[in-house]
């Protein structure tokens, strides 16, 4: 079956049991976000600016812990933030698993390989050594990590480890140029692919996080999809970018863009979605079936937003992961004061303004997944329980690294015009990278790469 049934079959029980009960509202998913801190500044990133003021807190790991037990969502997705630099990390993940939840961790893949380094020390014998040798013949650990992995863990810490109940969701948006120009890091896209390699290795489960913008060539993630597959990644999440307040005040102020040339509206939305279906069948995407078919535009869907509510170091995020006009001490209080019906479309008619060309997952997927539609219910489960698409091998041949590795990167221009003095030179940068960009993520981390070489073409300029 496309995905595991264990899974499946968890939260297909706890739909039908709040509807036994008819709960009116109940969590599917929780986004806990333990620490807003993130090691990159994706572009367009509404977290690291809207939290901006408090990027040095977390959450504790007995709030995150009961957080999840609070609202008793089957599914957590762990994300901030970079939830790798959480301190707790291992033992969040321990203890929601001890909970018996499913564990999404939404990461960057930064840090993704010293995790999994950390798991081999942790579980080390000599019958690891073919794999460590495997490792090594790669080039995803080097001799020195062969040597620090054999002497074993010996802090007294959980380590993270394969299990049927977790994924790694690594956030890869697009292609090497494409991906490390978002994150607005250079090798970023390489050190992805490098630790779903690994992961995949080792037995984990590993999906890909893709978000997409009017400026997101759909071919190309076509391509990434492919490429990925080629890879025998587990699954593919995919949603459409929100206009964050926060990201687009950012945008003209740090990088000269305009919001309406970066932002998708439904229409546009539609459009890039017109063949979600088709990947669907080619690839295995998270999501439900009739989610699709509104990104296709094949239907309405209602927002209902409180099924994925948002746990963070100020409270539960309300009304949505997206927009926040408070924030509530306790789970139900936030379900019981939010007047629900002052958001989302109904009828193509935008509730509140921020809801106009709103169609994210976190939104509108679990509008498929509770729908009541016998049609629905059918059309789910048969998506659900069919096979899984074989990988693609095909999509080695991808030119996936089109960027730095290739002397192509998105800062490639601006150090060739430091170097030459700027003689004739044209580039991203000299416009503050109008002509290309990309958003999704988070990140509050170093922009100095970039940013010292901004100030120097600017100063070169001048003189």
């Amino acid at each position: 079956m496309r995905f595991p049934l264990a899974l499946t079959a968890k939260i297909a029980r706890h739909i039908i049991k709040h509807k036994l009960m008819r709960t009116p509202r109940f969590a599917l998913v929780l986004q806990l976000e333990p620490l807003h801190t993130c090691n990159l500044t994706c572009t367009g990133c509404g977290r690291i600016r809207e939290y901006s003021t408090s990027l040095k807190d977390m959450m504790t790991l007995e709030d995150c812990l009961g957080a999840a037990q609070e609202c008793g969502a089957p599914m957590v997705s762990i994300c901030g933030g970079e939830p790798l630099i959480y301190p707790k990390i291992e033992e969040l993940v321990a203890g929601l698993l001890a909970q018996r939840r499913i564990v999404y961790i939404c990461t960057n893949g930064m840090f993704m390989r010293k995790k999994l380094k950390d798991y081999l020390a942790g579980v080390y014998s000599a019958a690891l050594e073919p794999t460590l040798a495997r490792l090594l013949a790669e080039k995803l650990v080097s001799d020195k990590d062969v040597e620090t992995i054999r002497k074993g863990k010996h802090d007294g810490r959980p380590f993270i480890r394969p299990t049927k109940w977790l994924y790694w969701n690594v956030h890869v948006d697009g292609l090497e140029y494409t991906h490390d120009l978002i994150v607005e890091r250079e090798g970023v896209f390489k050190e992805c692919v490098e630790a779903t390699r690994m992961a995949k290795i080792l037995g984990f489960q590993v999906a890909t996080n893709t978000t997409v913008y009017k400026e997101t060539d759909v071919k190309e993630i076509e391509q990434m999809f492919e490429f990925f597959s080629s890879l025998e990644v587990d699954a593919h999440t995919i949603s459409p970018g929100y206009e964050y307040d926060a990201a687009k005040k950012d945008m003209v102020k740090r990088l000269g863009k305009k919001p309406e040339d970066f932002f998708l509206t439904r229409a546009m939305t539609v459009k890039k979605f017109a063949r979600i279906q088709e990947w669907a069948e080619r690839f295995t995407i998270i999501g439900t079936v009739v989610y699709q078919e509104f990104l296709a535009g094949k239907r309405d869907l209602s927002c209902t937003a409180w099924a994925i509510p948002t746990r963070n170091i100020k409270g539960w995020k309300a009304p949505c992961y997206l927009m926040t006009d408070g924030h509530y001490a306790r789970y139900q209080e936030m379900l019981n004061q939010v007047d629900w019906n002052k958001y989302g479309v109904v009828s193509g008619v935008a509730r509140d303004p921020r809801c106009e060309n709103c169609m994210v997952h976190c939104g509108y997927d679990p509008s498929g997944a509770l729908s009541a539609d016998p049609r629905d219910l059918w059309k789910n489960m048969r998506y659900n329980f069919s096979a899984r698409p074989v990988p693609y091998h095909e999509g080695r041949k991808v030119n996936a690294f089109n960027g730095v590795s290739v002397g192509k990167g998105h800062l490639a221009e601006a150090k060739a015009a430091l170097k030459n003095g700027l003689a004739g030179s044209k580039s991203a940068f000299q416009d503050n990278g109008a002509r290309e960009s990309g958003a999704s993520g988070c990140g509050n981390g170093n922009t100095s790469q970039r940013d010292d070489l901004l100030a120097k073409v600017r100063a070169a300029q001048k003189s």
